[in-house]
This record gives structure tokens, C-alpha cells and sequence, in this order.
């Protein structure tokens, strides 16, 4: 069977967001307001900045603005894995900050577990399921590499279960893998719109005062406070949280510190009953493999499969447009792994494809900074994994925000800040040779050429 007939009726939009349980937009911000604190952007980092601030001091005057509607980008149309992980992985973080790493080990399974009583405390129902990950091998290589991985996790007070062929494919059926290591607590799976539209009332039912289709276009200071400018009025605020992560920031001396590369997903109709016993899969776990390009995929609540990942695209000038958010190369592409992962499931079909705008950095997570006198803080960076890390950067900037030395404000991690991408072409010719890189490495027994070598060397180094 041709992989694209799976295609055939698939409906070009993100699945999560296809729901008739979406909550209706909170009215755009007419006129001047004024608060203690302003929050830009209604995604998880301005979600749960709003949300912290209040149960921190209920007292506060917290209002919200968002330029199209909550949950509606990145938010809203990633895979669902909710990771611990504060830095992209043990790798990369044993790489950029192994003097700090068993700490934010910790701060990181403190916080997976504050998301999870958050969503018990507010019954947010988000389909949550703390199932875990699987990083899969599917080349004789990467089983060494999978091996280093669980050795580095017990350094650090962690257990992860390796599983070989036969282990593996206990767990999930597929001729393509050949081992695996198994996160059994350090990831959860969440509905990802439904958990931002749960926080979203969360907020409001605390007080925040939100508004929706409200853009924030300039930034200034106004006596001892901040003014921020919208489409139809200026909030005036004590202090100022920007969660716009993969957008334009405010603050402009930081956009250089993030660009925004693409990621598309497919969702397959449910499985049969039939179809899920070809697989197993009992223990939904997410799965991801170990390739430099690599492939993310867990079950929905209705047992369909979300299968995204492998091509990340970065378009010249580092623009985030809607016309980006479509890529039927990229579907093919998507669609024949999966008939080779999975060729029992020949015949399924995929009923909805999308993509979406990832803020990456050069050390591929979260960045902190303050402005204007400490009056504004930001958090960007998160390179796919905010889902997690985002409430954790909203603590961040609340304590930077305070003024407050704290465990985390002490961080290296949080006090510098990583390395700026070049302008262009400069910036759209290193990002292309590295994906070129990466996939002649994927192609040659994980082997890196001279370029990833060097980037290794400056601390640049891409670890997925």
C-alpha cells in the first residue's frame, strides 16, 4: 500500500484543537488597565506564571493577555509528553552544567510532580497519565549509547529499566526495535489544549483577569511601573512576565537568543481492538527513538496514535507564519516510517496533520533574563520540552521578578544565558549544515563528521 493514500482525508488542523469542548475566547482588552502584575501570553509559561502568582499572594491584581487564544500555538499542538526534564536530557545537561546537574535532576521531579497535583487540585481534566518513556534503540549502535544513558541516571539517584529486543517488544510490537530504556516516573502524558484550557479557568477562577485576541505590541517604562501597549489599549503594570517564547519578544536585545524551527505531527483514527493487541502497548507509555532525527509517539485517550517528529525545518529569516504550519512533504515523509514501524497497522488511516513553531536556543532549553531595572522578566528556549519545564520557568521569573535569591535563581542555568545564533545568512547556513550533518551521522552508524565535532567542542553541540 501506498503510505500516502493515509492521507487521503486527513483534515489539516491540529487534533487536540478539533474539539467541541473548546472554550469560548475571553473578550480582547479595550481601553487602559492597570495591575500588579501583567503577563503576556497564554500558553503554559504565561499559564502558569498567572496561576503561581496568585496562589503565591492571592491579593494580587494579575491580568493576561494573549494575542489570539490561549492554548492556541505551540501549547496546543505538541505531542502531549509532560518530561521532568529541566534540560533536555541527562546528556545535554551533564554536557552544559554537571557541577548543578543532580540538583536540577531534583528541582525537575519536584516540579513534574507540583504539574500533576496542580491538575488533581483543580480538576483539570486532561487525560493524565504518568506513564513514562521509552527511548528506543532501532540501530545496533545507539544500544551503547542507551546503555551510558541508564549509567548516567543512576549517578544522579535515578533508575531507568532496560529493556532488550525481546523486552522491548513485549511492550510495544514493532520488527524495527531492538532495545530500549524505560523512564518509568519521569514523564507524564497529558491532552496538551486541555490542559492549557484546565489552567486556563484555574486562572480565572483565582481572580486573573484574561484577555484573549489581545496582542502586545510595545513595551516601556511609566513612572516606577511598566506600560505595555495592545491593539486597543495599554495596561499598566507594577511588573511584567513575557511568556511569548517562540514569538517576537518585547524585549528586543533577546530575539537573537531563540529561533523558531517547524515539527509536524500526524494523528492516526483509533485503533481497533484488534489493531491495538497487533501492537500490545498495554502500559502507554510515549516512545521516542534514538536517532538524531528522531520520532515521538504515544496513544490518545481513544487509543489513536499522534506520530510526529524527524524533520525540523527552519525558514530563512526565522519568521513564525501560519502558512508554515503545513507541510505535506513532511506528512509522506511521516507517514511511510510509521508503515515501517508498525506494518501490521497497514490500512490505517490518518484522520488530522499539522505543524507547528518550536522555540529553540543554543543550548536547546530554557533561558532567563530581566529588563528594565527587574521590572520585566522572560523565560524562552524550551526546544520542545516546555510542556514540563515551562511551570518550573514561571517560578523562575516570579522569584526574578521578587527580587529573590533562590534555589533556583541561584542556578547557573538560570543566571547566564546561552550563546546568541548569528544573523543571516550566517544563521540559516549553520542551521542547514547541522541538519545536513545530523542526518549523514543518522546514516552512518551515528558518526560525527567535523562540523558536529566542532559545534561539540563549543558547547553547541545538538543532542535530541
Amino acid at each position: 500500500m501506498d503510505p500516502a493514500l493515509s492521507l487521503q482525508d486527513v483534515k489539516p488542523t491540529p487534533f487536540w484543537l478539533d474539539d467541541a469542548a473548546r472554550p469560548e475566547a475571553r473578550s480582547a482588552l479595550v481601553g487602559d488597565v492597570r495591575c500588579d502584575l501583567l503577563v503576556v501570553g497564554g500558553g503554559y509559561s504565561g499559564l502558569w506564571t498567572a496561576l503561581i502568582a496568585k496562589e503565591r499572594d492571592p491579593s494580587l491584581d494579575v491580568v493576561l493577555v494573549e494575542g489570539h487564544e490561549v492554548g492556541w500555538a505551540a501549547s496546543g499542538r505538541n505531542g502531549g509528553f509532560c518530561a521532568a526534564s529541566l534540560t533536555h536530557g541527562l546528556g545535554n545537561g551533564q554536557q552544559r552544567w554537571p557541577g548543578e546537574l543532580a540538583r536540577l535532576e531534583e528541582l525537575g521531579a519536584r516540579n513534574l510532580q507540583a504539574i500533576e497535583d496542580s491538575v488533581k487540585r483543580y480538576s483539570i481534566d486532561c487525560d493524565w497519565e504518568r506513564t513514562g518513556e521509552i527511548d528506543l534503540a532501532t540501530e545496533p549502535y545507539q544500544l551503547d549509547d542507551l546503555a551510558e544513558l541508564a549509567d548516567l541516571a543512576r549517578q544522579f539517584g535515578g533508575e531507568l529499566t532496560v529493556l532488550d529486543t525481546e523486552a522491548v517488544r513485549a511492550e510495544v510490537n514493532s520488527p524495527t526495535y531492538l532495545g530500549g530504556v524505560w523512564d518509568r516516573d519521569g514523564v507524564g502524558m497529558v491532552n496538551p489544549a486541555k490542559l492549557a484550557w484546565g489552567l486556563k479557568q484555574a486562572c480565572l477562577d483565582l481572580g486573573v483577569r484574561v484577555f484573549e485576541h489581545t496582542p502586545a505590541t510595545e513595551i516601556a517604562e511609566s513612572g516606577a511601573g511598566m506600560a505595555v501597549r495592545t491593539a486597543y489599549g495599554r495596561v499598566f503594570a507594577r511588573r511584567v512576565a513575557l511568556g511569548t517564547n517562540v514569538f517576537p519578544s518585547l524585549v528586543r536585545r533577546t530575539r537573537a537568543y531563540t529561533v523558531p524551527v517547524y515539527d509536524y505531527a500526524l494523528m492516526t483514527e483509533p485503533l481497533s481492538p484488534e489493531q491495538l493487541a497487533s501492537i500490545g502497548w498495554q502500559n502507554r507509555q510515549g516512545l521516542g527513538d534514538s536517532a538524531n532525527q528522531f520520532h515521538y509517539y504515544r496513544l490518545s485517550a481513544d487509543n489513536r496514535i499522534l506520530w510526529g517528529g524527524y524533520d525540523a525545518i527552519y525558514h530563512f529569516g526565522g519568521r513564525v507564519r501560519s502558512e508554515h504550519d503545513q507541510r505535506p512533504r513532511t506528512y509522506q515523509t511521516l507517514a511511510t516510517h510509521f508503515f515501517q514501524t508498525f506494518p501490521q497497522l497497514e490500512g490505517l488511516r490518518f484522520t488530522h496533520a499539522w505543524g507547528g513553531a518550536i522555540d529553540t536556543c543554543t543550548r536547546f532549553s530554557a533561558f532567563f533574563d530581566t529588563a528594565y531595572h527587574g521590572k520585566v522578566a522572560l523565560a524562552a528556549g524550551y526546544t520542545g520540552l516546555g510542556v514540563g519545564a515551562t511551570r518550573f520557568g514561571a517560578e523562575v521569573m516570579l522569584d526574578l521578578l521578587a527580587g529573590e535569591r533562590t534555589e533556583r535563581t541561584a542556578l547557573e542555568m538560570v543566571r547566564r544565558k546561552p550563546l546568541p545564533f548569528p544573523p543571516e545568512p550566517v544563521r540559516w547556513a549553520g542551521i542547514e549544515l547541522t541538519k545536513w550533518s545530523l542526518d549523514r551521522a543518522d546514516r552512518n552508524a551515528g558518526r560525527r563528521n567535523l562540523w558536529l565535532r566542532t559545534m561539540d567542542r563549543l558547547g553547541l553541540g545538538f543532542d535530541s
